[in-house]
C-alpha cells in the first residue's frame, strides 16, 4: 500500500483496501479464486469476503498474501533496534584495530606454516 495514512480511515475502509489489493494481486498473476483458495487451502468463499473487505482471520489473510506473493507487506511490521551515535562511537573505540603477532590461539605445537 502507498504512503497513505491510515489514522482517520475506519476498519471498513482498510478492510476494503486489504480486499481491493488481494483481488488486483490475483488478477494481476491471472489466478482465479478457485486456484488461490485451493493453494491457500481456504475455501472458496473467505477468499470472495477477503477481497469484498469482509473480515476474516489472521491466518487466512497470511495464506493468501503468501500464496500471492505478497508476504513483503508485512515490512513494515518488522522492529529494527536503533543504536544511537554515542553508543555506536564507544563500540567502534572498543573494536580491535590490528591484528597481532602474539594471537593467544595460535598452537604452539604446530609448525606454522
Amino acid at each position: 500500500m502507498n504512503d497513505i495514512s491510515y489514522n482517520s480511515y475506519s476498519d471498513a475502509a482498510i478492510l476494503r483496501d486489504i480486499g481491493e489489493f488481494i483481488k488486483v494481486k490475483r488478477v494481476d498473476q491471472n489466478l482465479t479464486q478457485d486456484e488461490v483458495s485451493d493453494r491457500a487451502a481456504i475455501s472458496r468463499s473467505t477468499l470472495s469476503l477477503a477481497e469484498r473487505g469482509e473480515n476474516i482471520a489472521l491466518i487466512n489473510l497470511l495464506k493468501i498474501l503468501r500464496v500471492l506473493n505478497a508476504l513483503y507487506v508485512f515490512d513494515q511490521f518488522k522492529v529494527q533496534t536503533q543504536i544511537s551515535p554515542l553508543q555506536l562511537a564507544k563500540d567502534e573505540a572498543k573494536r580491535r584495530k590490528r591484528a597481532s603477532k602474539n594471537n593467544s590461539q595460535t598452537n604452539k605445537d604446530e609448525p606454522g606454516w
